[in-house]
């Protein structure tokens, strides 16, 4: 059995080289595109974490998946989508079952790359909202929310369980000036429209995501009901630290699932109440994170520093790690074959059904809300809750919280019918959709 290989902090080229000698029939070639240095680096780090420790543990518990090993190995994007896409190109000859972008600029960069080369992408509730429609985008995945899910769930728990009961508030949107941040505003807009709510829009330029103090001059001006952030890197904790400054409520300050325990902390005691709608659970109370504890992390065979195990991006990444492992495991089922093919991953993650008794058996029971997907819905629009922060550790705030989908869905759908008219040529996908592939 070929040995495991892992690589960072080094080129992308020299790295994936380095692999090639490596890679054997049998093993099964999962890169990383991960960034552990500069503005982004205090997210992209706990998130490359627990994906990298959960991959591992697998090769070291179980042997791989299917009793073939997990070749994996790390790119640095230093989240920049050039980077990101010399990683891709330095990838592809090694014939990767799957890719994992970790930012939204490179996904939109892929997007059109994928169905070419038969490589599947997994932007785990990130990237283009629309790419859930798997009719239209075969090859793009995107569970279990989209940002547009979010958002709707956002506003329907700021207006009490109402979206229509924003009519009349003035709420605003801090963003990163990127395609994530950017990536809400049609749905943020069409609705502030409809519904009736004042919409003031705050862009933070990467170059300024330290440097927030004229927009928080700004927000206080606005006198706003509400804030909603969607942010990454550094601006995070700086945007906290700013709302203290600015003695704004944190009880009304609330950001998409990206802001991790480290972000709020670094406000200290005036991080108290800041809000974020969730995906998952947060800690390590569960069996599969003993295993990792066990095997990776004790054993010396992970990164991962203290204090980071556990918290929202870390397990942020092991979730992420897990849709990985199970598409690789239906391929194997479904194809009869222990190596296989990004072709069969794709039907893998098509095959993605983590219900209740699958996720015990993983041993992430109560980690997460099941989902399923099928060859036409890549996403599965889950439902969310709202956590808050008491200055130590997230706590647990609402009950589910369903997206708006009769507000999200038709202008999702518009939205993909747009982006298939708008790039000429774009492909159709030749399989049926009735849910088996």
């Amino acid at each position: 059995m070929t040995e495991k290989i892992v690589l960072r902090g080094l080129g992308c080229a020299l790295a994936l080289a380095l692999v090639a000698p490596a890679l054997a029939e049998d093993s099964i070639y999962v890169p990383l595109f991960t960034y552990r240095t500069g503005p982004f680096a205090g997210s992209g780090t706990p998130f490359a974490d627990g994906m990298h420790d959960y991959l591992t543990m697998l090769n070291e518990r179980d042997g791989g998946i299917g009793g073939v090993k997990l070749m994996v190995d790390e790119c640095e994007t230093g989240y920049d989508t050039k980077k990101g896409l010399e990683c891709y190109d330095s990838a592809k000859p090694k014939n990767p079952v799957i890719v994992n972008p970790m930012s939204t600029g490179i996904t939109l960069s892929l997007i059109p790359k994928a169905a070419v080369d038969k490589i599947p992408i997994l932007s785990f509730s990130y990237g283009l909202s629309a790419s859930a429609r798997g009719d239209v985008f075969p090859w793009i995945f995107n569970p279990p929310s989209t940002y547009w899910d979010g958002l709707s769930e956002i506003l329907k728990y700021v207006g009490g369980g109402s979206i229509e009961a924003l009519k009349g508030k003035t709420l605003g949107y801090l963003y990163f000036d990127g395609g994530f941040g950017r990536e809400p505003i049609p749905l943020f807009q069409s609705l502030a429209k409809e519904i009736g709510f004042d919409l003031k829009l705050y862009s933070v330029a990467p170059t300024d995501m330290q440097n927030q103090s004229s927009k928080w001059l700004d927000i206080r001006r606005d006198k706003l009901d509400f804030l909603v952030m969607y942010g990454w890197g550094a601006m995070n904790p700086t945007a906290i630290k700013e709302a203290v400054k600015a003695k704004f409520p944190m009880d009304k300050f609330i950001s998409i699932w990206w802001t991790n325990d480290n972000d709020v902390a670094a406000a200290g005691e005036g991080g108290k109440g800041f809000l974020e709608v969730m995906l998952h659970g947060s800690g390590a109370d569960y069996p599969a994170f003993a295993q990792i504890k066990k095997l990776v992390i004790d054993a010396g065979k992970s990164q991962t520093p203290a204090g980071e195990f556990g918290q929202v991006l870390y397990d942020r990444g092991v979730y992420n790690a897990v849709l990985t492992a199970e598409a690789i495991a239906n391929a194997q089922k479904i194809s009869g074959k222990k190596v296989v093919t990004g072709e069969e991953v794709r039907r893998g993650l098509e095959s993605i059904n983590l219900d209740p008794a699958r996720l015990k058996t993983l041993g992430l029971e109560g980690f997460a809300s099941p989902f399923k997907l099928t060859c036409a819905d890549h996403n599965s629009h889950g439902a969310t809750f709202v956590q808050q922060w008491d200055g130590a550790k997230w706590v647990k705030i609402t009950e589910l919280i369903s997206p708006a989908s009769d507000k999200v869905q038709p202008l999702l759908d518009e939205a993909a019918k747009a982006y298939a008219e708008k790039n000429a040529g774009w492909p159709v996908r030749t399989e049926t959709c009735d849910n088996k592939s």
